[in-house]
């Protein structure tokens, strides 16, 4: 008697069935299975490596041998991924170009100038590269939420709302209240002041009623100070007015002498005139 085999065993689940063995028709094609080590970050990163592997002296780099090395790299990536391959391609030309730069004989200006290397721009690219990429190692060996601990959580059971507790209070208590809370209120009060409608038309007919009976009056006795600076400026200029429309004269004796204010011929003898 033999028994069925459990689900644990099978190879794999077709539509949701166990399946325990390989069909005799199953074809897998070669491109099927594909695996990508992603050892290196950039060419700055494989050229590090080449480097720091044969301790070769980053200010001093034997160009021909790493390029050598770095070639047969790229010729593996291209090989599988041509379009990974790109920014290898470009960091291999400049490989090359500073080569052939090492072989030409130097160019001097003159006998004392230096001429600069063809490998300090790599160098420094290289030196800046690998100070980053320490200080990513740091950074990533810290302890981090949800790899290296996790947030310690409790949750308490809800308790009974407890009844409020209300405090006494006196009745001396409540009137220092209140007696701070007016004057609090003393304190933000504000009262709005209107400016006083002053009409030159109105004075000029009361400037007029003023000279009816008599037709003669001093410049000081017409305007009233008492009333105020506003209503002071506003008399003075309805007297203007009526001077230069010529319903009133204004005439003095000699220089300092008192100005007197007298109605012209012309004026009309009505207060509403004007």
């Amino acid at each position: 008697m033999s028994l069925a085999p459990s689900d644990s065993t099978a190879l794999a689940r077709l539509y949701g069935e166990p399946l325990f063995a390989l069909p005799p028709d199953l074809y897998i094609p070669p491109d099927a299975l594909a695996v990508f080590l992603d050892a290196f970050e950039g060419p700055l990163d494989l050229l590090l490596y080449l480097i720091r592997r044969q301790n070769f002296n980053i200010l001093d780099i034997p160009m021909a041998q790493l390029t050598r090395q770095y070639l047969g790299y790229v010729e593996q990536v291209r090989a599988h991924n041509l379009e990974l391959a790109g920014e290898y391609l470009l960091m291999a030309a400049l490989l090359i170009e500073i080569k052939s730069r090492l072989l030409l004989p130097p160019k001097r200006s003159s006998p004392e100038a230096e001429t600069a290397d063809p490998r300090a721009e790599l160098v420094r690219r290289l030196l800046e590269y690998e100070q980053v990429k320490l200080a990513a190692l740091l950074i990533e060996a810290l302890p981090q939420h949800g790899r290296d601990f996790w947030y310690a959580q409790a949750t308490l059971a809800a308790a009974a709302p407890a009844a409020p507790v209300w405090p006494s209070v006196d009745a001396a208590e409540l009137a220092q209240a209140w007696v701070a809370l007016m004057e609090r209120a003393r304190l933000v009060q504000s009262h709005r002041i209107e400016r006083p409608q002053l009409s030159v038309r109105a004075f000029m007919s009361q400037l007029l009623r003023q000279l009816q009976p008599r037709r003669f009056a001093e410049f000081g006795e017409l305007l009233e100070p008492a009333r105020g600076v506003a209503a002071l400026i506003v008399s003075f200029i309805a007297l203007l007015e009526l001077s230069r429309e010529g319903l009133v004269e204004l005439t003095q004796a000699s220089a300092y002498a008192p100005i007197y204010v007298r109605l012209s011929a012309s004026s009309p003898t009505g207060p509403d005139t004007v």
